[in-house]
């Protein structure tokens, strides 16, 4: 079966109006909590096995229409990273200590000059995250860039987790925009995929290890970092 084709095409000039912005991974940098994850399981593999449920089992909610806030299930997820290694669960103590980094992290080298650059191009910057707002508004100052953004939304009070495509047109409706006239920037090849499904233009910021999903057409800009994304869109 060949792939799915979907027809990307640039924004007219004055069209893009919002950009919204993925928090984790796309902004900042996820090293340390990498780092504590995989000390804490002695597995090299533990921190993409946790990263990997913790996003499946949101999606899960969502599709059985039930909610939990992303925190809860980032610590469910640690028993089932534990179950899934065939290795003892983390104490409590323990996995409260790693839950806590989700909120301690920076940001990425490149983010602020890209920010910046978007900012003064005369785009509206929005954080978009499956965190609670609480939790976002404390990663986004912890990480010195809280500054760049007009408000910061969470998919709590709509209860529905990205990728889901009404949680995009919630968002940019909330925003007073059209689907048309707001693009999504990501590090992840699911939220770019949900993201173009809603008809929201696309950035797709190739931070390592991270990948496109190959059933859907191409974002509307592709990068390695935020700097080089900011010029393609700022023009």
């Amino acid at each position: 079966m060949p792939p799915i084709q979907v027809s990307v095409h640039r924004p007219r000039p004055g069209q893009l109006k919002v950009l919204l912005f993925d928090v984790n991974e796309t902004l900042r940098d996820l090293s340390k909590l990498k780092k504590a994850v995989i000390s804490a399981f002695h597995d090299k593999s533990a921190f993409r096995q946790w990263f990997g449920l913790l996003l499946q089992y949101s999606l899960v909610d969502t599709v059985t229409e039930r909610y939990h806030e992303f925190d809860v299930i980032g610590n469910v997820a640690l028993d089932m990273t534990a179950a899934k290694l065939e290795t003892k669960p983390l104490k409590a103590v323990k996995k409260q200590e790693i839950l806590s980094l989700m909120s301690q992290l920076p940001a990425h080298p490149d983010v602020e000059k890209g920010l910046k650059m978007l900012r003064q191009a005369g785009y509206r910057l929005v954080a978009f995250t499956n965190s609670t707002k609480f939790v976002l508004d404390q990663q986004l100052h912890h990480a010195g860039i809280m500054g760049y953004f007009e408000q910061g939304l969470s998919v709590d009070s709509l209860r529905r987790y990205k990728p889901q495509r009404t949680t995009y047109h919630d968002a940019v409706r909330h925003l007073g925009v059209m689907p048309d006239q707001a693009g999504l920037i990501a590090a992840h090849g699911w939220d770019i995929a949900g993201a173009q499904a809603a008809g929201l233009f696309t950035g797709f910021i190739a931070r390592p290890g991270q990948e496109l999903y190959p059933l859907v057409g191409p974002p509307t800009y592709h990068g390695k970092t935020l700097v080089e994304v900011a010029r393609q869109i700022s023009g």
